[in-house]
């Protein structure tokens, strides 16, 4: 059955000396893996530059439910960025935001509100001309609302603990020791408010960032099996010298 649907692409790999291995999470399919032939002459309608982690793209798809590689019928780009493939900084976390989600989405259905924000995010992060760097911070604490374990806020009163596998805020310390301090779990209910326009109110040096994005990772890895440690954030890290 073809298939047209909106795509993002989350990984790419090289199989062999003529075909690409390629991560999507689609529109109307969720997270599919797909089989590209490389392009043989320039007017290919398949480029190879479109398979870049985190490009938009319109893509048609012979969609067989039985098979674990898609074949890739055609592709063309939704939406091109302006500036994120030219600033490091913004490359850093394009790239950080792809890692993230080709595990956190390994095995992940049609969600059309959770791609639409991934795609409202990345074009977001485009047209930032400043105060972007809490933008990794932002997407991992709302994306959770689509996973399915965003802490309900209201439950907070001062002196809570926040109990990572749980998810919920508790006067009551946990048996385990995967629970945030009274300190840090207020500080995660603030920031937790956070949203894209906003997030520069929220005044953050490097050692908070660094802190929060391992709190998160770890909250992440507490809820998504198999979830591992994330090459990219060492280079994330790096960027911001603040």
């Amino acid at each position: 059955m073809l298939v047209k649907t909106e795509a993002i692409v989350l990984h790419s790999l090289k199989y062999g000396e003529t075909r690409l291995i390629v991560d999507l999470f689609t529109r109307e399919a969720g997270r599919l893996s797909c089989i590209v032939p490389l392009p043989k002459t320039p007017r290919s309608r398949l480029k190879k530059q479109y398979f870049q982690p985190m490009t938009l793209l319109e893509v048609e798809i012979d969609l067989r439910q039985r098979l674990q590689l898609q074949k890739m019928k055609d592709a063309r780009l939704l939406s091109a960025y302006a500036t994120i493939p030219f600033s490091p900084e913004k490359l850093a976390l394009s790239l950080f935001v792809a890692e993230f989600l080709y595990h956190a989405l390994r095995s992940e259905q049609k969600n059309e509100h959770l791609f639409a924000y991934i795609c409202d995010s990345m074009q977001w992060l485009d047209i930032a001309e400043k105060n972007f760097a809490n933008f990794h911070l932002t997407f991992l604490m709302r994306m959770s609302r689509f996973l399915g374990f965003y802490p309900n806020l209201d439950d907070y009163v001062d002196g809570c603990v926040f109990d990572l596998r749980a998810a919920t805020f508790s006067l009551l310390i946990p048996t385990h020791r995967d629970f945030l301090q009274p300190d840090d779990a207020r500080r995660i209910h603030t920031l937790m408010r956070m949203d894209f326009p906003t997030m520069h109110l929220y005044r953050l040096n490097r050692m908070d960032r660094n802190r929060i994005v391992d709190v998160l990772l770890r909250y992440y890895s507490l809820h998504i099996p198999q979830f591992p440690e994330l090459k990219s954030l060492s280079v994330l890290q790096e960027l911001w010298a603040d």
